[in-house]
């Protein structure tokens, strides 16, 4: 995805995140932000959700829906993450990275444990897929 279009959508949704007051410590919140059928890909959906995680807090180890291609991007704060196998790798305001279809991410976790972090994730993914996050059993 063009850094352009990335830049755009964390610009429009920078209001977004500063009207809602930052989650409490050890707390996150997954917002949905824009959600478009892709008129030229057929049966595929762009969606933007707004992941953002109070000091110490993290997402436990999971999947994305089957068909999702995923490339997320920093928009304050750093977020410890870690894919499949790779060791985890902190992840600084600007700073993006991708998860293919089928990937693992083991580890999502803002890296700090005393301010807050705020990740965008860009899904393109089939349009019928209403779980976006499948959280590993157990």
């Amino acid at each position: 995805m063009p850094k352009a279009l990335l830049l755009a959508a964390a610009l429009l949704l920078a209001p977004i995140a500063a009207r809602a007051e930052d989650p409490g410590r050890g707390q996150s919140r997954v917002t949905v932000v824009f959600d478009h059928a892709l008129p030229n890909i057929p049966g595929k959906s762009l969606k933007g959700v707004l992941v953002e995680y109070g000091p110490g807090a993290a997402t436990p180890a999971h999947r994305h829906a089957a068909s999702a291609f995923i490339t997320a991007t920093v928009l304050d704060g750093a977020i410890r993450s870690a894919v499949n196998r790779a060791p985890a790798r902190v992840y600084r305001k600007g700073e993006s990275f991708t998860e293919a279809p089928g990937d693992h991410h083991a580890v999502s976790a803002n890296a700090s444990d005393s301010a807050p972090a705020t990740l965008l994730a860009i899904f393109v993914v089939d349009t019928a897929e209403t779980a976006l996050t499948i959280l590993d059993p157990g």
